[in-house]
């Protein structure tokens, strides 16, 4: 992950006009409809690259369904995990783990998958275009039948989430929503599995983080 200090990265969120501010808002959007639509009786949850969990934990303290939520968050910066873990404890979501360690190693979701709702919100900026498609062909790993992606990548030419779509669409999801706002770069790209889920095969690498960071994007 580079040289990049991550836990200043989350600084702009304390801006409420910033991109990342209203891309997060979207994206907590696009969360609570999932759980909305998400059948009765307990839910799992993933999120990769998961940060401070602002994405996930906001939506599920205020859902009358986040008591039912099993959610598994991986993080590699341990400063980052440790308010991501201390905002869970502080909503009372006993049911949200916060694991430090490669969101990229399929192993670390061995025992959380399938899930209702994963999260791949900050990465797909971040990586190379053929591990963007590849991670987007595993996904039917993670999922149940049903379930729901919401990922984010910015549109800063050359514009990716064409051919983002493209792959989901060709790896067995419907698209339900594509978020984006005039005068700003990011994406919101949300997609429910309607093909078979897969099983998930432990052991495999799906992306390498480029550069050391100083042009993270989303």
């Amino acid at each position: 992950m580079g040289d990049r200090d991550w836990l200043a990265w989350h600084a702009p969120y304390d801006d409420p006009d910033s991109s990342q501010s209203r891309r997060l808002r979207q994206v907590q959007r696009r969360v609570r409809e999932a759980l909305d639509g998400a059948p009765p009786g307990p839910l799992r949850v993933v999120s990769l690259c998961a940060g401070q969990g602002r994405d996930l934990i906001g939506p599920l303290a205020a859902h009358p369904r986040g008591a039912d939520v099993t959610a598994l968050l991986v993080e590699a910066d341990a400063r980052n995990a440790a308010r991501a873990r201390d905002a869970a404890r502080a909503a009372g979501l006993d049911g949200v783990q916060v694991q430090v360690g490669d969101a990229a190693d399929t192993t670390a979701y061995r025992d959380a998958v399938p899930a209702d709702v994963v999260l791949v919100c900050g990465v797909f900026g971040n990586v190379p275009d053929d591990d963007v498609r590849a991670t987007v062909e595993r996904l039917p790993e993670f999922l149940r039948t049903g379930g729901t992606v919401v990922w984010t990548r910015h549109r800063a030419e050359p514009d990716l989430t064409p051919a983002i779509r493209a792959w989901f669409g060709g790896s067995g999801f419907d698209e339900v929503g594509f978020d984006t706002e005039p005068g700003y770069l990011y994406a919101v790209g949300t997609h429910r599995l309607a093909a078979q889920a897969r099983a998930h095969v432990p052991g495999v690498t799906l992306f390498r983080f480029e550069g050391d960071g100083s042009q993270a994007r989303w």
